[in-house]
């Protein structure tokens, strides 16, 4: 007799998901979450989310981009968060590695492929995305983004390599294109969106920070050296929090264990703008160097 395997997910991480709901939480309970915040189909938006804080959702990743998908319709476009973590070895610290493997690290790390290259931290629901046929990489090696739907090559085909969250990257063209910042299971500690702000409000005092990448360039592999603000968002949940307080302009629904928040960009980096000059105060010395 013939005996047929079970194929079972990974238990790693997904008996606390499971723990934190009492029944599994579907496609169609997205969808109604995302509708019930205003997602409306022809939309532009940069999503940000943690799965695993829903709940179990049937289907994983692959249920939340088809339910972002059904809601926003042929006409809207999805944006998400492409970070790479590549960057200079002196910088890490999860884990740090010996000083005298930097060179080493420098010379043979590939170069960056935006086919290929994984995505560090994003989630499984930014790597399922990631391979949505037509989607489009921004470029950036480091801090870059994936958009898929019509305005896809329009928000991507701008992306400065040493102003990779401020006006030289696509969350400047979200928010010259009306978009919304849609929250699905984390808050404003994990608002991309925010660095737009931040390097408005304190980009010319903040340290910079000189960092390095593995690019092709002109065909051969380099190591890239720039530099960057010292990007800081251990503030992003206070400023969320004063948003909101302020009477700032927030729709949010609950979906399993979490809940979905959808805020206007512009408005919400206007603010921005503001809180984090009143409440940030930084030195002069606008070239320090973390490493």
């Amino acid at each position: 007799m013939m005996s047929t395997l079970l194929v079972v997910p990974d238990a790693n991480g997904e008996a606390a998901a499971i723990a934190r709901v009492d029944r599994p939480v579907t496609r169609s309970d997205l969808e109604a979450a995302l509708r019930a915040v205003g997602m409306r189909s022809g939309s532009t938006v940069i999503v940000h989310c943690s799965m695993s804080r829903l709940g179990w959702v049937v289907g994983n990743a692959e249920a939340v981009v088809q339910a972002l998908r059904a809601v926003l319709g042929n006409d809207g476009t999805i944006m998400m968060p492409a970070q790479t973590g590549l960057s200079d070895p002196s910088h890490w610290q999860s884990p740090p590695v010996p000083e005298d493997w930097w060179p080493t690290i420098r010379a043979h790390w590939p170069a960056f492929d935006a086919a290929i290259t994984p995505l560090r931290g994003m989630g499984a629901v930014a790597e399922c995305f990631a391979r949505l046929p037509g989607a489009v990489h921004s470029g950036h090696p480091a801090v870059g983004f994936v958009a898929q739907g019509p305005r896809a090559f329009e928000l991507t085909s701008m992306h400065d390599l040493e102003d990779g969250l401020g006006d030289g990257s696509p969350l400047a063209g979200l928010e010259a294109a009306g978009a919304d910042v849609v929250l699905i299971g984390v808050g404003h500690d994990n608002n991309t969106a925010l660095h737009l702000a931040e390097v408005r409000a304190v980009g010319n005092v903040a340290p910079r920070v000189r960092d390095g990448v593995p690019m092709l360039v002109d065909g051969h592999r380099a190591w890239v050296e720039y530099s960057h603000i010292d990007y800081d968002e251990s503030d992003f949940t206070l400023l969320g929090d004063a948003y909101a307080a302020a009477g700032g302009t927030e729709s949010r629904a609950p979906v399993g264990a979490g809940e979905i928040r959808l805020l206007p960009l512009r408005e919400l980096v206007a603010f921005a703008v503001g809180w984090i000059a009143d409440h940030r105060s930084h030195g002069s010395d606008s070239t320090g160097d973390d490493g």
